[in-house]
């Protein structure tokens, strides 16, 4: 939220701030149903590419580029810029850090003024980087969507139009980190039955906070399991790059 205030040039974002960024993520998932494209993406395929096991099934969004009217020109916005401002943590949708965990799957969503040659050199840049890990189990390949029709701004929003964008739903190990921040708050507040009565009192019973609570346990753990590598006690990361 504070990386999106600072490149928006926005003190403090209001809920219109962020519908209208969350209104052009969900515009560039569904934009191959409406628009011609190079490589379009059907939104089965997402299932299929993204989720290694049912219950890893939740992705990693980000887009780029998040840029206000005055910054739009002077900033660089290249095939290869926006690629790269995707892999940034500042670009995320979700509070975590990639680089501590390990990516099953990338799916780069672009739209816009965009053509294969440069995605494929974008993506060979990230590759030759090596700042990206991907499990062993998984191939390391990059499911990508080209769609011609560039992205659309609400007149006089805090969004620049520009002639490109990419929005990249990738499946990583890092939002691990996410459940372990809720169960941490969730914690200090059972603790202290903060708001239970007001629950109890509409029907829920108290076990079920702490079923819920397991559950997310459980899935810290399958988040973690995923992620461990057959390589790892060789240091043998990273071999198929």
């Amino acid at each position: 939220l504070n990386s999106f205030s600072r490149n928006l040039d926005i003190g403090r974002p209001s809920y219109r701030n962020l519908n209208r960024l969350i209104g052009q993520i969900v515009s560039s998932i569904t934009a191959s149903l409406r628009f011609d494209g190079a490589l379009n993406v059907d939104l089965t395929e997402f299932q299929t590419n993204l989720v290694p096991y049912p219950r890893i099934h939740f992705p990693l969004v980000t887009y780029a580029p998040v840029i206000s009217v005055e910054k739009a020109y002077h900033e660089q916005l290249s095939v290869a810029d926006i690629t790269n401002q995707c892999f940034d943590p500042a670009n995320q949708m979700v509070k975590c850090d990639p680089r501590h965990g390990k990516y099953m799957a990338v799916c780069l969503l672009y739209r816009g003024d965009v053509v294969p040659k440069d995605v494929n050199a974008a993506i060979g840049n990230i590759k030759t980087k090596r700042t990206i890990q991907f499990v062993d189990w998984c191939p390391t390949g990059f499911k990508v969507g080209i769609n011609y029709q560039p992205p659309t701004v609400v007149p006089g929003g805090d969004l620049a139009k520009v002639p490109r964008a990419l929005c990249m739903l990738s499946n990583t190990t890092a939002i691990s980190e996410a459940w372990a921040r809720l169960d941490h708050k969730f914690d200090l507040m059972y603790a202290k039955r903060a708001f239970v009565h007001w629950y109890v009192g509409e029907g829920m019973e108290e076990g079920e906070f702490s079923e819920a609570r397991e559950d997310l346990a459980a899935l810290e753990k399958d988040y973690e399991e995923v992620g461990i590598d057959g390589t790892d006690e060789d240091g043998g990361d990273n071999e198929e790059y």
